[in-house]
């Protein structure tokens, strides 16, 4: 295919990511993804890295990291909270709970970790006109540009259909296509030339000399026309084509144990380029256009994208600019979690260059997995989140094992942080490792999933797990002395420290008040499902009677809700976790219309926590914002988390913003940030608990001239359309079946 020359043409800036640049680093880059294969296009004219990823790309293996006599020392420790004692109750947790071995700093557990390079060298040392675009509509990466009068095309994108990564090149005139491409990775991988395809395979450490690692292999095959091709070990070359394609896919044995032969099969199914872009782009949009999202433009809309977040750092108002990420934080679900996706989204979706990820990449459950799937259900993309769904139905026997080593109890527990082998151990530093509601907190997606869906034989078949998880707190609760409140111990409120009353810095508790939110939830939704299923009635009983008993929510000296049993202060007031707003968002116990005094306590806290934080934190507190009704600070927080970021380092102390690419800066790149925004820009446009739904209850001024939404999920199974202008709905329509009874407000 002979591409014309073609004038510029205007792109729409709430679709398109732009740069007029290549990229110099991995946050610069393009990502693109099909849930399974990953990769990020650099897009480099005379020589062009693509990072490579593939989800199951995992060191380490199974591991049994319960210590089988952690509850012996439970009653001693629970004594010495129950006592004032939590300074000598922390050091007994971390001397007999925490998990066997190093937990996530050791070999066994693992790291999540790139597949490898392609690498693509061309004989262009000069061009001009440059252009780099991710198309969100399209899910394809794009590169353009002209030397010595000809166009130069390049397009990349990951096939769910083919499952392969197809890169491809074209040019306004016949015999300009020439290159030398390779695969490449650092470790533990071995190139050879099979047939007509380059094969990079080899074996992860597993971190047990008596288990396996696991086993991986990419091919990258060329398909071409005109000029000639080589292959040898040093790569595919190619001199003089009119066209070329490189198909590139790769697997492990993590899953699937034919994954070599089916490599095969994929690059012998897949069909011509254009068929296969095709097929591409019909299965992606049957997901992403599912929701379209309009906002006023700002005045350098049609510029780069690096410039549109430093013009609105600089003061510009751009709403059309948070459309971009909001449909950014949408092509990053679809692209990282498909339906059948082998794994969930994890610290970095699917993305990754390097060999020791940040925090092993791994599925932490203290928040931040959670935060990967905020969005799942109300941008309408409910399927996207089957393999979270499928993942923590996969934790509860590692669950159940780990409840009766540590706990005595039944049911399934986990903690803090867990990989593909379903780890549920407490972490190993009793400072945050023994938050013991991660798992609890995984069932309000279960329980959300059914909620968006009205999914009863859904509802039928993740009952046992949320029973399991509500057997564990309701045999494992405590009654604490003062009040003779049922509460967990020993936990954390999440990587949070406070100052005791004899002035030591410490984290471990009893009855954190997140804890106490996320078990009345997860006792409310059971109940439900009890009584929805006609199941369990004398359980239902015993968890009505329990729940009546819980902690209750307490207003603090400052004003503020309290994050602890006790009224502790904070070591440090404005630090990035706010989890015990847990109950405000994602959870709905705190209202303004509904409990406004405990709103005020919320909105206190929130003024103590600041405005300022890490990108995933951010992203939080735009919710919180939303599900207060405050527009305005909502948009003032997703401005804050716009402003661009440029290094990768470490910087947790109020550090975060967002890369060149979108990515969000925690620092360095973590996922759910984007996810979390996506989230709390629909919770700024439309609101629903079942019973009611509430059009525009946060809108920003700044967006308030005129706009639309249509296509967003409310509780019950129903989409939202709704358009606004001058800050009044001109139209909404709601596209389902509607309850009884059901309420609409800001209609007008």
């Amino acid at each position: 295919m002979i591409v014309p020359v073609l004038a510029a043409m205007a792109l729409d800036p709430s679709l398109n990511v732009v740069s007029t640049t290549e990229a110099k680093s991995f946050v610069e880059s393009s990502p693109i993804g099909n849930g399974r294969l990953g990769a990020m296009v650099f897009g480099g004219v005379a020589h062009e890295r693509v990072v490579l990823n593939e989800s199951t790309m995992w060191s380490g293996s199974p591991q049994d990291a319960d210590r089988p006599d952690a509850y012996k020392v439970l009653p001693e420790i629970r004594r010495l909270l129950l006592d004032g004692e939590n300074r000598k109750a922390q050091d007994l947790l971390q001397a007999n709970f925490i998990c066997k071995g190093p937990g996530g700093n050791g070999p066994a557990y693992g790291c999540y970790q790139t597949f490898g390079d392609l690498a693509i060298d061309t004989p262009q040392a000069s061009f001009e006109n440059y252009r780099r675009t991710l198309d969100l509509d399209k899910a394809i990466a794009s590169i353009k540009y002209m030397d010595h009068g000809v166009e130069f095309r390049r397009e990349a994108f990951a096939s769910v259909p083919a499952q392969v990564v197809a890169y491809h090149f074209s040019a306004s005139k016949k015999n300009q296509i020439s290159f030398t491409a390779t695969l490449a990775r650092k470790e533990r991988a071995a190139l050879r030339v099979d047939g007509a395809d380059l094969v990079l395979e080899g074996q992860l450490d597993s971190g047990n000399p008596e288990i396996p690692g696991v086993k991986f292999a990419g091919r990258l095959r060329l398909v071409r026309t005109g000029g000639t091709m080589t292959i040898d070990d040093r790569g595919i070359h190619v001199d003089g084509a009119d066209e070329a394609t490189l198909l590139f896919t790769a697997g492990t044995d993590m899953f699937e144990k034919g994954y070599a032969d089916h490599l095969v099969e994929h690059l012998d199914k897949a069909p011509p380029y254009e068929t296969l872009k095709r097929e591409h782009i019909r299965d992606y949009q049957s997901f992403f256009r599912r929701v379209a999202l309009r906002l006023p433009e700002g005045p350098s809309a049609d510029k780069p994208t690096i410039e549109r977040l430093v013009a609105m750092k600089q003061g510009e108002s751009d709403p059309s600019l948070a459309a971009l990420y909001f449909n950014f934080g949408r092509y990053l679900l679809i692209s990282s979690s498909r339906p059948d996706s082998p794994l969930p989204a994890n610290l970095q979706g699917i993305w990754a260059e390097e060999y020791k990820t940040p925090w092993n990449g791994d599925f932490h459950i203290d928040i931040n997995v959670q935060m990967n799937y905020w969005p799942a259900e109300v941008t309408n993309l409910s399927d996207c989140q089957k393999p979270l769904i499928k993942f923590i139905e996969d934790l509860v026997p590692n669950g159940e094992k780990t409840a009766k080593a540590y706990y005595g109890a039944p049911g399934w527990v986990a903690h803090v942080i867990t990989n593909p082998w379903h780890f549920t151990s407490p972490g190993e530093g009793a400072a945050w490792g023994s938050t013991c509601t991660g798992g609890a907190w995984l069932c309000e997606h279960l329980w959300q999933h059914y909620a968006y869906t009205d999914d009863k034989a859904y509802l039928k078949s993740v009952h046992p797990t949320l029973k399991g998880a509500a057997e564990f707190f309701l045999a494992s609760l405590i009654e604490e002395p003062k009040h003779h409140w049922l509460v967990t111990a020993p936990s954390n409120s999440p990587e949070n420290t406070y100052i005791d009353a004899k002035g030591e810095h410490l984290n471990t508790c009893m009855g954190p008040t997140m804890d106490e939110e996320i078990v009345r939830e997860l006792f409310t939704n059971v109940i439900q499902a009890s009584e929805i299923l006609g199941l369990d009635t004398e359980f239902r009983q015993k968890l009505e009677d329990a729940k009546a008993r819980l902690a209750p929510f307490q207003i603090g000296k400052y004003g503020q809700l309290q994050e602890w049993l006790e009224d502790y202060d904070e070591a440090e007031v404005h630090h990035r976790h706010t989890s015990h707003l847990y109950a405000l968002y994602p959870s709905d116990q705190i209202s303004p219309s509904a409990t406004p005094a405990l709103a005020d306590a919320v909105r206190k806290t929130l003024e103590r926590r600041g405005d300022m934080g890490t990108g995933w934190s951010l992203a939080w507190k735009v919710c919180f914002w939303a599900r207060l009704s405050d527009g305005d600070h909502a948009w003032l927080i997703l401005r804050r988390l716009l402003e661009p970021v440029g290094a990768m380092g470490y910087n947790m102390s109020n550090g975060g913003g967002t890369y060149p690419n979108l990515f969000d800066a925690h620092p360095p790149f973590q996922i759910d940030g984007n996810f979390g925004a996506t989230a709390g820009i629909a919770e700024m446009l439309v609101q629903s608990d079942g019973k009611t739904i509430h059009l525009l209850p946060a809108l920003p001024s700044a967006w308030a001239s005129s706009g639309s939404v249509h296509g967003l999920r409310v509780v019950g199974g129903m989409t939202v359309d709704v358009d606004w202008k001058n800050r009044k709905v001109t139209s909404y329509r709601i596209h389902g079946t509607k309850p009884a009874g059901l309420k609409v407000f800001g209609a007008g």
